[in-house]
């Protein structure tokens, strides 16, 4: 009976071990070899002498690399391949090695212009392109605003960065035989790496290449990878930045998920890329050089007033003086962003702004003048005069503008009265302009700003906005200028 129960046991120990083998494979030796080969080969300058005699000389250069390694990353410094530094191997990361700890290549190679060209040469079916555009425009502009670099987009021809997604090709080593650096190849053969860039120079030099077997998305999310945070670290290579070991630094080598609607650069990032490049002397613009630039307004301050507000991309953005404040459908918290890091050489201060349904176009009005914005790009042509859209010469200014989606037309509201223009047609219509009071019961007075939103207009004056109901076009309640920000 013992014998038997014995047996039993054996038998379920047997099974257990064959199904936990299948949920919690075990990595072969033979693959977790490859892939420390690969790993310090490719970002730590190992070479694996295969047809060495002296196999211990190997192994003893492989132990002063996955030293350097694990001093790179604050690691214990073993010398061994402990569990670790395998999991640290693991992570996605930045195709540049780090076989240094300087904070720019060799020979410190930068732009030796402030005029920098950048070219897409083409999508990763991941994402609308718009929103590629965007976060590579973005990407650029983290490093302008520290630098008095300008970066200015190519629809043809060379540029000096040239942007493009692709899948991997295969190379082993980044190192010729005199231990000489190599410019990458597209992508390795290591799990995990995600994109590569090349330093200035002529030719290849500055181009970016994003791996197209990787999914790229417009939000930090688990199923994917942030391409504005990936591209932005990759830029830093196209301007002559190495990595860095500080955690938490954009140029630090492994990917790091982080929300990204309030991002500014980190402070070791910012001292590195000005070893390369002066400061600029205003990181903001001003109105006037003499005067400081005002302190944004807190978020629930109730006396909060708006200059001007549009929608873009299913955004709504609120304007004040140099600030904007955004409003995403996707997330609760208010991002504050300067008008100057979207659209840099728009002059602050808009009195009125609209969103063209489906057409992917804003329209943003100062004085006299009006500008269109095709999402981060300002059209070319611009500014205008007002009167190019039917205004007299009467009209100095526009007070707000609301685009109607149902009726395809937009309200312009200059003082008492407002104009109604036939986005179709282009065209202003006849029996305008007209009393606001008239046709908007319980609007008596000026409007600053206008949104249509879910069914209603909010027109917006001084620290209040009057919810009208779209149908009737009669005040169904008045609320704080602000109460979009859960204040």
């Amino acid at each position: 009976r013992e014998a038997k129960m014995e047996t039993k046991i054996l038998s379920f120990l047997g099974l257990l071990y064959v199904a936990c083998s299948c949920a919690f494979p075990v990595v072969p030796e033979k693959e977790k070899e490859d892939m420390q080969f690969k790993y310090l080969e490719n970002f730590y300058d190992f070479q694996d002498e295969k047809r060495s005699l002296f196999k211990a000389e190997n192994l003893d250069r492989m132990t002063d690399k996955i030293r350097e390694m694990q001093s790179f990353f604050g690691l214990e410094v073993t010398g061994e391949l402990n569990r670790k530094t395998l999991d640290m191997m693991k992570q996605p990361r930045c195709g540049i090695p780090d076989v240094r700890s300087y904070s720019t290549f060799p020979q410190s190679p930068r732009w030796k212009k402030e005029d920098v060209t950048y070219r897409i040469l083409n999508y990763t079916p991941d994402m609308l392109e718009d929103d590629v555009d965007e976060a590579i425009a973005k990407a650029f502009q983290l490093w302008s605003s520290v630098t008095p670099l300008r970066f200015t987009r190519l629809y043809s021809g060379e540029a000096d960065i040239m942007i493009s997604f692709a899948a991997g090709c295969k190379r082993t080593s980044l190192y010729d035989e005199k231990h000489n650096f190599l410019t990458p190849p597209l992508f390795f053969l290591v799990h995990g790496t995600l994109a590569h860039a090349y330093p200035p120079s002529r030719g290849i030099g500055g181009d970016a290449h994003f791996d197209e077997d990787e999914n790229w998305t417009k939000f930090t999310t688990n199923n994917g990878y942030n391409l504005f945070l990936v591209a932005a670290h990759e830029l830093g290579h196209s301007l002559g930045l190495g990595h860095s070991n500080v955690f938490g630094a954009l140029m630090y080598p492994i990917y790091m998920a982080v929300d990204t609607r309030n991002y500014r650069l980190p402070q070791d990032d910012i001292d590195g890329i000005q070893a390369l490049y002066e400061a600029p002397t205003e990181l903001l613009p001003r109105e006037e050089p003499t005067e400081m630039t005002p302190m944004r307004p807190e978020d629930c301050d109730p006396h909060l007033t708006f200059d001007a507000v549009t929608t873009l991309r299913g955004e709504i953005l609120f304007f004040k003086g140099s600030y904007v404040w955004r409003k995403s459908p996707f997330f609760s918290v208010i991002e504050h962003d300067t008008i100057s890091s979207f659209w840099p050489s728009l002059a602050a201060g808009f009195d009125a702004a609209y969103e063209v349904d489906k057409k992917d176009r804003v329209l943003f009005f100062k004085d006299d003048q009006y500008w269109a914005v095709s999402g981060y790009s300002i059209d070319s042509g611009f500014p205008k005069p007002i009167q190019n859209l039917g205004f007299p010469t009467s009209v100095r200014k526009i007070d707000a503008a609301v685009y109607d989606q149902n009726t395809k037309k937009t309200y312009f509201f200059v003082g008492s009265k407002y104009w109604s223009f036939n986005e179709n047609t282009q065209s202003m219509e006849s029996g305008y302009p007209r009393k606001i009071a008239a046709d908007f019961q319980g609007i008596g007075h000026t409007v600053d700003a206008a949104l249509q939103k879910n069914g209603y207009f909010y027109f917006f004056h001084g620290s209040n906005q009057y919810e009208i109901d779209l149908k009737n076009k009669k005040l169904v309640r008045i609320i704080k200028s602000n109460s979009w920000f859960n204040c």
